[in-house]
């Protein structure tokens, strides 16, 4: 089926009120907020997936302008801002590299940057109430993207999962089984 121009609006707007709703309820909900962000970046693959790349770009940049604007607690919105609102982009061009170990070491290294800037610059602001042992800093780094890594491969697992149940077959056919 071809997609029209409103189709894509239609989709975008959509996608853009999910990552909002998302994005809320993480700065909202204790406890579970960056998997709250987790979530909120899956609809940058979506649209992505369903329009292009400048679409994926658009979308992000609306969710964290919108943000700004509708969640109250504005330091919320910086763990989607600085690292989950655009790793479906990011996914997107590391994963064009032909060699698998030249993706895992891309986001291996994209992983210790944005962790080490996280962990040494923006920690109680990025972790929230989450708290960290008193390991060093290194321990925790590579911690952190053994974590990254296995959120990649969840996110890989969804993008998936989207691609054969809800687009493939239509969202009136989906199977929960």
């Amino acid at each position: 089926m071809k997609k029209t121009k409103t189709s894509k609006i239609a989709l975008g707007g959509i996608c853009l009120a999910l990552t909002i709703v998302f994005m809320f309820a993480g700065s909202i909900v204790p406890g579970i907020e960056l998997t709250l962000f987790a979530v909120a970046s899956l609809f940058t693959a979506v649209m992505i997936m369903e329009t292009s790349v400048g679409g994926g770009i658009l979308l992000y940049a609306a969710a964290v302008l919108l943000g700004l604007i509708i969640i109250p607690n504005k330091l919320a919105i910086i763990p989607y801002a600085f690292f989950f609102g655009y790793y479906g982009i990011l996914k997107y061009y590391i994963e064009k590299l032909h060699s698998g170990a030249m993706q895992l070491i891309s986001k291996i290294l994209f992983f210790a940057v944005a962790l080490s800037l996280g962990l040494l610059g923006f920690k109680e602001i990025l972790l929230g109430s989450i708290r960290l042992p008193d390991y060093p800093v290194a321990i925790l780094i590579v911690a952190g993207i053994l974590i990254m890594l296995l959120y990649d491969y969840i996110y890989t697992l969804l993008i998936n999962f989207y691609l054969h149940r809800i687009r493939g077959k239509g969202a009136d056919s989906m199977k929960l089984s």
